[in-house]
Parts: structure tokens; sequence; C-alpha cells
């Protein structure tokens, strides 16, 4: 049977061997590159052994034209795996699969390109997210171990992380970490995305897309620090190797970084390695194969878990400092080795049948150790208590995704037809162990390390769960006039298995089928105004257990948005205006027994408003602003007292903008400086909506300096070193957020 041969295919994918991916701790980063000019694809051709086509009828001729045709009067071509032009996007492929223009894509999209990326110096992908519109970014503040972002009020960055298209999902602790040095372009999809893409958040997914081999050479170094003494240095080389005109085109590309030293927290170092090496081979101009390939380290330690009182509040003696380490160093560590290996394959079988075929292995083993705070002792004597930690979790995930993508016309109907099947597997082995009462408790003022305390017992967690999921899908874009109408429909098939890692017993199994459809309308007046219309339904088969060690039931979603976009003729930029209601069912939250488990609630439902607008202004200037309001509220819950309450570390609005100018002549040409203003406003720490923490203004500043091939730069947030919390997820898990970090760092090109 169909759904036999699927998930047997999908159980293969994830027990591929491991070790065929090197650990590799070679030191290397990369940095984000200026805009590449990228030349004008050369007109299609056959390999010399290809027979000559007869001449297009007339009707095929108006099949090709609606093909995205490069504007031979510029040069720059957009591609949607490829540069942005300063701030400002006009394609995507993030919301339907295929090269479609962001203006003709019934659905909100934000991309941040990687000179976006280079302007602000993110360290963190959560932090490259900080101006984009309806995202939450860096949702505990200065943690060095992951990456963290709300979309439309809800936790995406577990299931909401894609990379090249192909999800990156996580459960437990084995997260996943990509560095903003090779990123191309980061695509913020809003809403459910289900229907294309399988199991994902129902508010939306982050899709980095990596950088790709160029046709034309790149060498490029970069080194920096900042003020916590953190430095890094990386590389970016890359162009094309010389091959016999019978073998085809060629290109390579190895991006690489390292990073270490410290941060805002005593004895919590940011230590970073990674390398990535592609190339790509383009045998003839209809053909293309991409390998993709990556490995990093990060060696830091774990976040500190710290009271409501005397963070947002004061206590008797005021407020812990920002530097305060509630762990010990001499036990405390967070180390995460990944690796991963892909490849995109596309292949244009005739002008208007485009097959697309990507895969991806990808391997993490992580180890979490630490004393976590656990609220206070005595509050009087500034004494904490703690508790002791371990977490070991090794996962495997692998992704392939088929994709014929079929134009054609029905009288003056033109379409652009989508079939896909993909397949996931992913397999965890997930240990974690904890004892209370057996670590002693810490002085905030004056702390004792040096004690290693072994954990004693049986491990809370000792299973391996396996998922395999298999999906088809079939998508539909029909362009008639100036109407754009998205139509697309997928179904899921999931097998989920949780052995016990011990015995190898089968504890639990479970079953799920479940269709996700999705409609969409546009309209592009002549005048640059594209209203649009939309409702979608998303299905995610949670991988992980509740507070009961029971498997996770599958959560769903749906949505209603309608919005307008808005690009000026003759104006290189848009603005866009959306409003949703999202629905969510089946969330796992914070067991309120137990801040280290969690449980899955009735409904949680997000109604808002977010405005864009992303403009390349003048040659000088480049502009970003973003303002999202929702009201997020329990919308169905087991506790009648919680229902239209908001969950925890949930701000209710955002609101930003950034500007950068750059002199083009005269005397101060070359110079240029930024700035941008980030709103962040007030939450909650406690289920009832007793404790509120306290909205934030924030300011962002950059400096460059750009010589022949010489670049420097000075970027500082949070510049008027505000002390502020980013939020607490209880009472007794409270999270700085960062103090005034500056960054100066000079590159060279050649």
């Amino acid at each position: 049977m169909l759904r036999s041969a699927v998930l047997a295919t999908a159980s293969a994918l994830v027990l591929v061997p491991q070790a065929s991916l090197a650990q590799s701790s070679a030191q290397g980063g990369a940095t984000n590159l200026p805009s590449v000019t990228v030349i004008a694809p050369e007109a299609r051709r056959r390999a010399t052994t290809t027979p000559q086509r007869r001449a297009p009828r007339a009707s095929e001729q108006s099949v090709a034209s609606r093909k995205p045709q490069p504007r031979r009067d510029v040069g720059f071509v957009e591609t949607p795996r490829g540069p942005v032009h300063g701030y400002v996007a006009g394609r995507s492929s993030s919301g339907t699969k295929t090269n479609t223009p962001i203006m003709e894509t019934p659905q909100a999209v934000s991309v941040i390109g990687a000179e976006q990326i280079r302007d602000q110096k993110p360290t963190k992908l959560d932090e490259v997210l900080r101006y984009t519109a309806g995202v939450r970014a860096g949702t505990f503040g200065a943690d060095t171990r992951n990456d963290w972002w709300l979309i439309r009020g809800f936790k995406s960055d577990d299931i909401g992380l894609f990379l090249d298209g192909m999800q990156l999902f996580y459960t437990s602790y084995a997260s996943w970490r990509l560095p903003p040095s090779n990123m191309e372009r980061v695509e913020v999809l809003r809403g459910p995305s289900a229907v294309l893409y399988g199991g994902s958040s129902p508010s939306g997914i982050v899709n980095v897309i990596s950088k790709m081999p160029p046709t034309e050479p790149i060498r490029y170094v970069e080194t920096g620090v900042n003020n916590f003494g953190n430095a890094y240095v990386g590389f970016d080389v890359a162009g094309p190797i010389a091959t016999r005109p019978q073998d085809g085109k060629l290109f390579y590309r190895v991006v690489g970084e390292v990073r270490n030293g410290g941060t805002q927290v005593d004895f919590t170092p940011d230590n970073n390695y990674f390398i990535a090496p592609s190339f790509t081979w383009k045998p003839d101009a209809d053909t293309s194969f991409t390998v993709l390939a990556s490995a990093s380290k990060t060696d830091t330690r774990g976040i500190n878990f710290l009271p409501y009182q005397g963070t947002v509040t004061n206590a008797p003696f005021g407020k812990i400092p920002t530097s305060f380490f509630v762990g010990d160093p001499s036990v405390d560590k967070f180390t995460r080795e990944q690796e991963m290996l892909g490849y995109q394959f596309e292949r244009n079988l005739t002008d208007d049948l485009t097959f697309r075929q990507n895969a991806r292995f990808a391997h993490i083993d992580l180890t979490y150790r630490g004393y976590i705070g656990n609220g206070w002792d005595n509050i009087n004597t500034a004494t904490m208590g703690r508790y002791n930690w371990y977490a070991k979790n090794t996962a495997n995930q692998a992704d392939l995704d088929n994709q014929l993508e079929y134009r054609f016309n029905t009288g003056p109907v033109k379409h652009t037809m989508l079939f896909g099947v993909d397949l996931k597997g992913y397999q965890i082995d997930d240990y974690q162990s904890f004892n209370f009462g057996t670590v002693p408790s810490i002085n905030v003022f004056n702390p004792a390390y040096g004690l290693s305390i072994p954990l004693a017992g049986a491990p809370f967690r000792n299973f391996l769960i396996t998922q395999k999921q298999a999906g088809t899908y079939l998508q539909d874009q029909m362009k008639l006039g100036n109407f754009t109408l998205v139509l697309s429909g997928r179904n899921d098939w999931v097998e989920t298995t949780q052995d016990a890692r011990d015995t190898g017993a089968n504890v639990a199994s479970r079953n799920d089928s479940k269709f996700s459809g999705r409609a969409g309308l546009i309209y592009n007046f002549d005048n640059g105004i594209a209203p649009y219309v939309s409702y979608a339904t998303s299905y995610n088969p949670i991988i992980g257990l509740n507070a009961q060690n029971q498997l996770f039931l599958p959560e769903t979603g749906k949505q209603a948005e309608i919005g307008v976009k808005v690009a000026p003729k003759g104006f290189d930029g848009y603005f866009t205006a959306s409003v949703f209601d999202l629905k969510r069912q089946n969330v796992a939250t914070t067991d309120p027994s137990n801040a280290l488990l969690q449980t899955q609630t009735g409904e949680v439902t997000s109604r808002g408003i977010e405005l864009e607008a992303v403009a390349n202004a003048t040659r000088e200037l480049k502009l970003i602003g973003a303002f999202t309001a929702y009201h997020l509220f329990n919308s169905r819950d087991l506790d009648p007292s919680l229902v239209g309450k908001t969950p925890t570390n949930t701000p209710e609005m955002l609101v930003s903008g950034w500007a950068d100018y750059t002199f083009k002549d005269g005397p101060l040409e070359g110079f240029g400086f930024g700035g941008g203003v980030r709103y962040i406003g007030a939450s909650w720490a406690d289920a009832a909506n007793t404790l509120e923490v306290p909205a934030v203004v924030l300011g962002d500043l950059a400096l460059h300096y750009e010589w022949q091939n010489w670049r420097t730069a000075l970027n500082v947030i949070n510049l008027t070193d505000k002390i502020y919390v980013a939020s607490c997820s209880s009472a007794t898990s409270c999270f700085y957020g960062d103090r005034r970090r500056v960054t100066a760092s000079v590159s060279y090109k050649w």
C-alpha cells in the first residue's frame, strides 16, 4: 500500500549511518558579503548531443512567455535562492515553492537579505529577525545556547525552522544552530504552511537560504571583537572551477567561521566553530546539481533561570547582577556538534516542465549539564535554590522533497501546477535526569563554586523516539488577467514510536493521517496595489512526551487572513498590511506543576494586525519599519480560570524601525551610518496574568566605512545599556536581555 511504502522509505532515510559525516573542528567562519552583481543568465541551450528542437508553435511561445524572464536592462537578476538587491526582495519561493513575485503571493512574506544582515551584524539567527513584522525574536534574552522566536505569538523555533526549504525541527534539547555568516537570505512566511511543508508551525516558518556557489570569484575575510572579549574570524572563498567544455560548468564555495570569548554572564563563553563547503555542477543550461555540507560545534553554558523578584521587581537587596552565574563552572556545560549533508537537483525536462529534488541528512549530538536556578531559598539573604540537571540528546533527521512543476494554459487562464512527494524521518535518543534537594543553594553576592555532585537515581526520560512522515501535495497557481488564485492541498501519513532505551521495549506508538489545505486570492492593480485574502489549515504531529511521558497528540491549526501589498510604480520598495485570525489546538505549554515538563492545553487564539515597510528609498538610504499588535489568549482550556488569559513570555505589541545611509559621492564617499529602535511590549510571567514583565525600548547603532577593498564597522545593540528582563516563563524562570554589546570589525575582499 502507498502508506506502508512511503513510511518504509522515510524509515530508511532516518537510519542512514551517521559515521559518514565527519565532525570537523576546522576553524573558519564567513561573513556577509556586500551585494553582488549577477550576470543575466545566458540563453538556454542543450548539450551539443541533443537533437535540435522544432520551431515552437504559437501556443508554446505563449506558455514560454509566462516564465520569469531576466531583465536585460540591468545587471542584477533576482532569484529566490540568490542575493537581495539592497534591502528589497522582489521574489520568494517560501510561500509557493516556485519562483513567485512577492506581490503575487497571497500570504504575508518578509525577506531579510545578506546586505541587511551585514549592516546590522547579528551573531545569531534570532537577532537576524529583530526588525521583522510578526516576529518576537530572542524570547529568552541573552541565551547563548539556542535561537528563539515567536511568530504571531506562538513559539516557532522548534518546528518552524527550515534550511533551503527543508525542515530542521527539534524536540527535547536537540536544537540546531545556523550562523548568519552563511545566510544569503532569510525568508519569514507567516501563517500556516503545512500544505507545502508538512508538519510545521501554524503561525509560520523561518526559511534560511544558504550561500550558494557563485559564477564570479569571491575572496573575502573578516575579523572582529566585541566589548565582552568575544572575537571572531571568518572567510568566504568561492568561484568557478576550470573544466573542459564537454564536462559542463563547475562552481564551488567554502564559508567558515570561528568565534570565541566571553559574554555578559560570568563563566559563560560563546564559542562556535563552523565550516560549510558546497559545489554546483551545471552540465548544460537545463540542469543544475548542488551539494551542500556543513559541520559546526558550539561550546557554552546554560542560561540563568532567575526569580521574578530580584529581576523584574526589587528584592530586599535590589536586583540580581546581570553577570551573576547561577550554576557552577566546574560542572555546567552545553555542547553541540552538528553535521549536515544534502543536495539540490533541478532539471528542465521541457520548456514547460521542471523537476526538482532536494535532500538532506542532519545529525546532532548535544550534552547539557548544570545546576539550574529554582527560586529563592531565602530572599532576605540573597540565597537561591538550585537543582541538579543532565540531558544527553542525539538526533538524526532526513528529508527528501520531490517536486514537478508544470506550466500550461487553459484558455485565458495561465497555470503553474506543482505536484510533490516528500518524506521525513526523525529519530532522537532522549536521556534526561534531574534531582531536587541535592545541590546546595548559592548566594547571589558571594557565590561558592567548585562542588561537583553526581546525579542519583533512575533517569526521568530514557527513550528512543522515531517518527516517519510522508506527504503528497498539489498546488495550482492560476492567473487570469490581474487575478492570481492559489489552491493547495496535502495529505500526510505519520507513524510515531517510543521505545525504552534501556530495554528496547516498545512503550507507545501512534499512526495519524490528516489533510491540510490553503486557498488564496490576490489582485494586482496596475498602480501597484494588491489586496489579498487567504484561508489555510495546518497539521503538526508533535515529536515528544508530555508530563506523563506519553506521546503528544498532533497539533492542528487554522487561519483566515486579509491584507494588502503596495509597490508604488517607480519606487524600489513595498508596504504590506495584514489582519489575521489564527487558532492553534493541542498547544504544548509548560506544566504549571513543574517548569521542566510540558502539557497540552485546549486551544490558543491569536488575532492581530501587522504592518511592514521595506525600501531602497534612494541610492544612499535603506529603510525598514514594522508594527505588530495582536490579542493572544487561551480560547479553550481544561482550567476554566485560564480561558481568556495570555500565555507567558508573549508580548502583544512589537514596533521597530531601522535606517541606513551611505554617502556615495563627495568627501564622505564610503562612509555610512545606521540605527534602529525596537519596542517590545509587556508580557506575563505567570499563567494567571498577575505578574507583568514591563515593556522596553531599545536602540541600535551602526557606523561603517568602505575604502577600496576594505570595510570597517562599529555596531552597537542596546545603545543605552538598558537593563531589562526579556521574558519570564514562570515566577522562577526569568531571563535578562542583552546588555550593550559593541562590535568592531574589519573586512577585506579581493
